[in-house]
């Protein structure tokens, strides 16, 4: 019993400490998944939308500190029946979005590892089982240093992770494992290479024959003899790969300049998913930072989900010497974790990418 709960420790707190700081590197980005966790389609708690970000920091923070409690044997008892809370939760969680088919990702490591909600679910199963283990073999659990050291150890763990959060937060996540990060080609993400997998579907038919009605299935060419159609349902029975990028667009009111624009020797791509909720310091950064690339030929636009006139107020308020296009809300909170933030390139490819409180660093 011994042996195994020091083996469920090691696996259980590694696990923790992993997951929790792939989060705690883009604590906005959890914030998103949760607002989908909390929205009427899925939980039905819009109420706790608003409080998002805070749930999310508290939540990774929490998840890291336990791994680390838990290999350095501080607090057990304390320790053992938070993992038991969080996972019971989370258990819960993942069955509910998966069974009810709610959410695609469950958002567990974040951007670096997508895992459907089914697979989600089976990891809490096992992490369940061995929670269940270091719960009943607790007493296994001794401390692996003195008593001033895992205090010290502890506190110091938890001053890191605010620190850490706090910085990427303020910045931009140290990490970027998204489909806009620095070194990627747009336009090669939008597009899938010539071997990737197509999607397999079963087509299953509802015909009529000599006034009999019957049915018949196939990959989509249809009964070879009938009278009359009457419907046609699909069912997926193998998925097919997708691009890395697969909404990410450029649109004025009239027409799609996406790869206008993508062709350009030079861009500067001012990224503010929602005017109404920019931050006002950083809209105050963006002309001076416009010039400044204009100078040296960039050509320089916005890009946001907000409607026509608050781009113009928000212009005028600002006297912004650059129009702003129209993008997907949840692309754009994708591409740049910053409201505002903004991204260079050059021929499609990201060069560069700023936090607002960072625009002053983009070199041109």
């Amino acid at each position: 019993m011994k042996t195994l709960v020091n083996l469920c420790r090691i696996l259980v707190g590694g696990l923790f400490i992993f997951s929790g700081f792939i989060k705690l590197n883009d604590p906005l980005g959890f914030s998103y998944k949760l607002q989908e966790y909390f929205s009427y389609d899925v939980l039905d708690i819009p109420s706790l939308i608003p409080y998002a970000l805070g749930i999310s920091v508290f939540v990774v923070v929490f998840e890291v500190v336990l791994g680390v409690f838990l290999l350095i044997g501080y607090k057990p008892k304390f320790t053992v029946w938070s993992l038991l809370g969080m996972i019971v939760f989370f258990t819960f969680l993942t069955f509910y979005a998966a069974y009810f088919e709610k959410v695609k990702d469950c958002g567990c490591f974040g951007d670096f590892l997508k895992l459907s909600p089914w697979e989600s679910f089976w990891k809490d199963v096992i992490l369940l089982v061995m929670i269940v283990i270091l719960f009943v073999g607790q007493r296994h659990i001794k401390p692996i240093l003195s008593t001033f050291g895992l205090t010290i150890t502890a506190l110091l763990s938890f001053i890191a992770c605010l620190g850490f959060g706090y910085y990427v937060l303020m910045h931009l996540p140290a990490f970027d494992f998204r489909a806009y990060k620095i070194g990627d080609n747009l336009q090669e993400n939008m597009q899938l290479p010539p071997d990737a997998q197509k999607a397999v579907t079963d087509y299953i038919w509802t015909y009529k024959v000599n006034g009999e009605e019957k049915t018949v299935t196939d990959r989509g060419r249809g009964p070879k003899v009938y009278d009359e159609i009457i419907g046609v349902e699909t069912k997926t029975i193998e998925e097919g790969d997708v691009p890395k990028i697969q909404d990410f667009s450029i649109e004025s009111q009239d027409e799609d300049l996406t790869q206008q624009f993508l062709a350009e020797e030079q861009l500067v791509i001012i990224v503010a998913y929602s005017l109404e909720n920019a931050e006002a310091d950083g809209m105050k950064k963006l002309q001076t930072m416009a010039e400044e690339a204009q100078k040296k030929g960039y050509t320089v636009i916005g890009l946001t989900a907000s409607g026509e006139p608050k781009k113009k107020e928000i212009r005028d308020a600002y006297k912004l010497d650059f129009d702003f296009y129209l993008c997907d809300e949840k692309v754009l909170k994708t591409i740049v974790r910053a409201n505002p933030g903004a991204i260079v390139l050059e021929k499609g490819t990201v060069t560069q990418k700023a936090h607002w409180n960072d625009l002053e660093d983009l070199e041109f």
